[in-house]
């Protein structure tokens, strides 16, 4: 064997050899063009392809510019096949000498073509590996997260965020079933939209949501153009997946997955493990309802056993005190200490009212948009009790004060107040606290709530009194301390 033979066998088996060496294909396959090159005396060689890779693959040519190639007949061409599919295609043009290619030449381009389809399907099979591992990693993070989260918003919300990334999608939305029959956006994750995803809804009857509700997945190339698309946001979107949320035997939601318009499609495998990252995020959710539910139900009995405690003991126990105070008034030579009574029953009183208010409290509904349930349905049912709206309004402002105000109620406030006027008498109820907040001295917040209370001209009315011990801006109490702040409307 000559020496130039020689020097060609060895640079062959130099390309051949680095195809292992590593496991991002561009530098590997930039060395098979470029050893094409150099082993044939080819003026240009370069790689086409006719899937869907990255076009930096396509851009893989010796020497480096553009491909474009002289406008000479002498051409040759050696398919790429990965996996049994034709892949792409190694070019040769513009043989050094002007004469055409060899046969040596087609045997020596069908060997870097061979080791160029091993190189590519090696890539792809270390970066399924690497996908799997990330989707993984993903469904576990996110069951971890909904078993240790606090609201079922940020469950939602959990899920539609990890799948964002995980599926690298312009958005992650989730959609729950409405009332109606159709589905609704109910959580969000896109950080570069410009907005108007939530709330937007797939009316009923949609072949989309017929597929949905039968458990099947639902993949579309172009949002924007597809026929089975019908929400008001599809024309910003190109490819897309909705997955059905589906545990239980029932559909708790979907996830939907949509690319850009242009972006790549998505691939099978990633198809795949989307699909069962919806499967275990739906069993996550599921269970984490479970447990908030079970949660929710030990906080009740708790409350329930706190309100008869307070209700068998100091309730009665105060009543009873009372009674006792006012027999002490009516015994002959009681005037010295009358006046002293008088104010410990009115105490007394007034301690009866703050606890049976607490037991009120201890006793209230779950608010709306616990996990699972869809708030209701405006009006006067649907709408939070009085109580319970001022309640949190003190609680609030305790965090403020340092310590939480008094309150009390006077009358059926519930069932009296309507929903406007309670609005009404809420935000004044904020107005005065905010107001008591930002005074000196502040020791002692009393708010007062009576629906029992008349206008001047005899009207049923509401009345709202917030007083408090702090220095007043002019001499509403003794040493120019104390303010009080009154509100009140027909009802």
């Amino acid at each position: 064997m000559t020496d130039a033979p020689r020097a060609r066998l060895a640079l062959l088996l130099e390309a051949v050899l680095g195809v292992g060496t590593d496991l991002d294909p561009r530098g590997t396959l930039q060395r098979l063009v470029d050893g094409a090159a150099e082993l044939t005396g080819a003026a240009h060689a370069w790689l086409s392809t006719t899937g869907p890779e990255p076009d930096a693959l396509a851009r893989i040519r010796s020497p480096a510019g553009p491909p474009g190639a002289p406008d000479t007949p002498h051409r040759l061409r050696v398919p790429i096949h990965v996996e049994g599919e034709e892949f792409g295609a190694l070019h040769l043009a513009g043989r050094a000498g002007g004469g055409p290619f060899t046969a040596g030449d087609e045997r020596v381009l069908r060997i870097l073509a061979a080791q160029a389809g091993i190189a590519i399907g090696n890539a792809r099979l270390y970066e399924t590996a690497r996908q799997r591992e990330r989707w993984i990693a993903g469904a576990a993070a996110v069951t971890t997260a909904l078993l240790t989260g606090d609201t079922a918003g940020d469950a939602l919300t959990t899920v539609a965020e990890r799948a964002r990334l995980l599926a690298d999608a312009a958005a992650g939305v989730v959609l729950q079933p409405t009332g109606e029959g159709g589905m609704e956006i109910v959580a969000v994750s896109a950080p570069d939209d410009p907005g108007g995803l939530a709330g937007a809804t797939i009316p009923p009857g949609s072949p989309v949501l017929e597929q949905l509700l039968g458990g099947r997945p639902v993949f579309v190339e172009d949002a924007a153009t597809d026929p089975r698309m019908t929400t008001p946001v599809r024309h910003r979107f190109g490819p897309s997946m909705m997955l059905p949320l589906w545990a239980g035997g029932r559909l708790i939601g979907t996830l939907a997955l949509p690319r850009r318009r242009g972006d790549r499609p998505y691939t099978g495998v990633e198809r795949a493990l989307a699909v069962q990252f919806a499967s275990q995020a739906a069993v996550a959710l599921v269970l984490a309802r479970a447990r908030r539910g079970r949660e929710r139900l030990a906080v009740y009995e708790d409350r329930d056993r706190i309100a008869r405690d307070l209700h068998d003991l100091v309730v009665q126990r105060l009543f009873a005190t009372g009674l006792m105070l006012e027999s002490t008034l009516r015994r002959p030579g009681a005037g010295d200490v009358e006046e002293l009574v008088g104010q410990a029953v009115d105490d007394l009183r007034a301690t009866v009212r703050e606890v049976r208010t607490a037991i009120h409290a201890l006793h209230r509904h779950p608010r709306p948009g616990d996990f699972g349930a869809r708030p209701a349905a405006e009006g006067p049912a649907a709408a939070a009790a009085v109580r319970d709206r001022v309640l949190r309004e003190t609680a609030a402002a305790a965090a403020l004060l340092g310590f939480a105000p008094s309150t009390r109620f006077t009358g059926p406030v519930d069932s009296r107040v309507p929903g406007p006027v309670a609005d009404r008498l809420l935000a004044a109820l904020r107005r005065a606290l905010t107001a008591a907040c930002r005074r000196r001295g502040v020791g002692r917040v009393e708010v007062t709530v009576d629906a029992t209370a008349a206008l001047p001209d005899g009207r049923d009315a509401v009345r709202l009194t917030v007083h408090d011990d702090g220095e007043a801006d002019g001499a509403d109490g003794e040493d120019g301390r104390g303010t009080t702040v009154t509100w009140e409307c027909a009802v």
